[in-house]
């Protein structure tokens, strides 16, 4: 029997299942709970076109920002009875140059002379996308098991200060000393994430709460490890900054220093592949989705639920402290502080759901991300637009992507199943009647 099929089994089987589960067992996932992971499954399974086209939307309500905040548009909106087509040719070079810029500055620039400085980018796009699949792909392990990783933050921040201490404190060569770096974030965002599943499966407490709390106590005891000697601390500095990372640490380059990708690259390419093997083909990972599904079901086919909890976390720390070892690997050459994180623990989550918690679409949704931090430099430079809308197009998409209904009801897409349901309801009219 297939790991599809027997997941389809117990997801049907949930409700009639828990209606004989002990209290105590039952305890264990609460209405609060409940609604929660219903709220999630709702939001993850969408379609690929309704993914789609939030984008679209996102792009077009901010296209009507820039058009609406453009003096030229103003000025000619000034006379647009007179003369409606100057408004429109406004509009047009407004939110068409903006556009052309940001993807000029993401992904081809056919205005560089010689084919390699065109594609440099979508170089640049690469590099600032490499942690953010990293961090996604943690977030997403994590949605795929049911649970909300909000504390990409401080896993991240955690992950960037051990790689940080060993990245500066050790003295090895670049063949050992690259690797154990990368070791020690991953194990400072599982140890921190960690923490999490272990409350959450001992105690009760809510994954969402203690995650938030802990992004704070992440951000000041980093702040305080920067500001001690000893530390984290660059020697006789007053700063609350690090020494920079040693260079037998550093990522390399794999296409020269003029192009933004470097061994980050290929570790993020290792990662999604080894998600995807687990979340599809082991077992581990066929037990995380059907607690992710349905809990009572899976506690009924005699899967340890706290178990599970604790581990998905656990991996999914893992996973975004790559994004924290890759904060401080980078061609970083001079000490890091307390905003390493870069909002990358933040944009990790849009990133998730943007891919629908699978391995691949969390590429493609970090490359999404990464277009639109590099070409929104460009847009600003060129057209005066400022980058903080780049910001607005990630929290519209997250905006269209969090409510399905309000992107069907807008392009009149149908709800999956209601031509089906509509034709059975047909068919019981036809029998009543006949």
């Amino acid at each position: 029997m297939s790991a599809d099929s027997t997941d389809d089994r117990l997801h049907d089987a949930g409700p009639a299942a828990g209606t004989s589960l002990t209290t105590e067992t039952a305890d264990d996932t609460g209405p609060s709970d409940s609604r929660w992971n219903a709220a999630l499954q709702s939001i993850l399974g969408g379609s690929v076109l309704v993914t789609v086209l939030a984008v679209v939307l996102a792009l077009v309500a901010c296209g009507i920002l820039i058009a609406v905040t453009d003096p030229d548009v103003q000025a000619a909106a000034g006379y647009f009875f007179a003369r409606p087509g100057d408004t429109l040719a406004a509009i047009g070079r407004s939110v068409g140059g903006a556009y052309a810029s940001l993807f000029q500055g993401s992904i081809f620039n056919a205005g560089r002379p010689g084919f390699a400085n065109q594609i440099v980018p979508l170089t640049q796009t690469i590099g600032y996308a490499v942690p953010l699949i990293a961090a996604g792909l943690g977030v997403a392990v994590s949605f795929r098991a049911g649970l909300f990783n909000i504390g990409g933050q401080g896993q991240i921040l955690m992950g960037a200060a051990a790689a940080g201490w060993v990245g500066i404190t050790v003295h090895l060569p670049a063949i050992v000393h690259i690797p154990l770096a990368i070791l020690a974030g991953i194990a400072g965002g599982a140890i921190w994430a960690g923490i999490v599943g272990v409350l959450k499966a001992r105690t009760g407490a809510h994954e969402v709460i203690v995650t938030i709390m802990l992004n704070y106590v992440a951000l000041y005891l980093l702040s305080y490890m920067l500001r001690t000697q000893g530390l984290l601390q660059a020697p006789g500095s007053a700063n609350p900054e690090s020494a920079p990372t040693r260079n037998s640490a550093i990522l390399p380059d794999l296409f020269g220093p003029r192009y933004g990708i470097d061994l980050g690259f290929v570790v993020a390419i290792i990662a999604v592949v080894a998600v995807w093997w687990l979340l599809n083909r082991s077992t581990l990972g066929f037990k995380f989705r059907t607690v992710g599904e349905n809990p009572r079901a899976a506690r009924v086919a005699g899967m340890s639920v706290q178990r599970l909890t604790v581990w998905s976390m656990v991996i999914s720390g893992a996973l975004v402290g790559i994004a924290g070892s890759y904060q401080v690997q980078g061609a970083l050459t001079t000490g890091f502080t307390s905003n390493i994180d870069a909002g990358i623990g933040f944009d990790a989550i849009t990133v998730a759901l943007l891919g629908r918690s699978k391995p691949w679409g969390v590429f493609w949704a970090a490359l999404l991300f990464g277009a639109l931090k590099s070409g929104g430099y460009a847009m600003q430079a060129a057209n005066g637009v400022p980058i903080d809308i780049v910001g607005v197009i990630q929290a519209l998409i997250v905006l269209f992507i969090a409510a399905p209904p309000l992107v069907r009801a807008i392009f009149r897409i149908p709800q999956p199943g209601a031509r089906r349901r509509t034709k059975r309801s047909r068919a019981d009219r036809k029998a009543v009647a006949a």
